[in-house]
């Protein structure tokens, strides 16, 4: 069962503490196809330009990525180069390049519009809508958005947001859009424009998923090292929405189960630069580290004698 993702494919220069790395694979649907391919068949739609150097995508559609929405248009490719210091939570933008990006206007195959899950990448959501308006019936549409979207396309968010099952966002973003400074207070607001499920990343410290009768936590996977933090949100929902695509099953405890591969994903994108990681990751691997993942919250409760 596949998984439709439409948002940018990109070319990331990225300097850490630890390394850099020029003109590698980036962008919010490279990210989520590398995490949820691994689990799950993806689709993906996006806009590159004709300096796309397109041998780097080979190993994405060798994983069972169909690239059939990926518009080559004339132009320069979408381009971002950004710097991390120790903080490795706050990335300092030092060229961003939309090339033909700029002029993005996702159209979707007749084949994938079909998809029972879309995942709606960070873009306009004036785009996200279209998105929304050329798709049949998904049974679960998920997005993500950022602050510069909260701040500039606000009604078109808005409305957005009344047409989505699931949003997932960071603490400063949840915050920004609900105007509530307590997450909890933020997560009820959101879900009060229609989303049944709101998801509040927070990088190392877990994320958080709020559903109209529950809240689930699920920690953050303790790293010796962190390279590169570039896409660990997009991968945590790849891991998430590919979890889900592949069970097909939307209950309370698969969505908690989802939210773990979420974090795993997550956890191993950030442990070299780009996709690399990623791409060359195994199932039991994964498997492996959401056994871990379990173990880090789980106890026996010991009554009271």
């Amino acid at each position: 069962m596949p998984v439709l993702v439409v948002g940018s494919v990109a070319l990331d220069s990225v300097e850490t503490p630890f390394g850099k790395a020029d003109d590698v694979l980036g962008g919010s649907a490279t990210f989520f196809a590398a995490a949820a391919s691994l689990l799950t068949p993806v689709q993906l739609v996006g806009v590159v330009g004709t300096d796309y150097p397109m041998e780097k995508l080979e190993s994405l559609a060798a994983r069972g990525v169909d690239l059939a929405g990926l518009e080559r248009a004339d132009g320069p490719s979408f381009r971002w180069r950004g710097r991390y210091h120790h903080d490795l939570n706050a990335a300092e933008t030092l060229e961003t390049h939309l090339g033909v990006f700029s002029r993005f206007s996702p159209k979707i195959p007749e084949q994938f519009r079909e998809a029972p899950f879309v995942f709606l990448g960070n873009i306009d959501p004036r785009l996200q809508l279209d998105v929304l308006n050329q798709v049949e019936r998904p049974r679960l549409v998920a997005c993500d958005t950022m602050n510069f979207w909260i701040q500039s396309r606000r009604p078109d968010l808005l409305e957005l947001l009344r047409k989505v099952d699931l949003v997932t966002l960071n603490d400063g973003e949840a915050r920004q859009l609900s105007e509530k400074v307590n997450l909890v207070q933020a997560a009820r607001w959101i879900m009060d424009l229609g989303p049944r499920h709101v998801i509040i990343k927070k990088g190392e410290h877990g994320a958080l998923m709020f559903s109209r009768d529950s809240v689930f936590f699920a920690p953050a996977y303790p790293l010796e090292s962190v390279f590169d933090p570039t896409g660990a949100g997009d991968s945590f929902a790849g891991g998430f929405i590919g979890y889900l695509t592949r069970c097909n099953d939307m209950s309370d405890a698969s969505m908690r189960r989802a939210v773990i591969y979420g974090s795993a994903m997550g956890s191993f994108a950030v442990e070299k630069f780009s996709t690399e990681r990623l791409m060359t990751l195994t199932r039991s691997e994964v498997d492996q580290r959401v056994r871990q993942l379990r173990e880090l919250t789980t106890f026996e409760e010991e009554l009271p004698s």
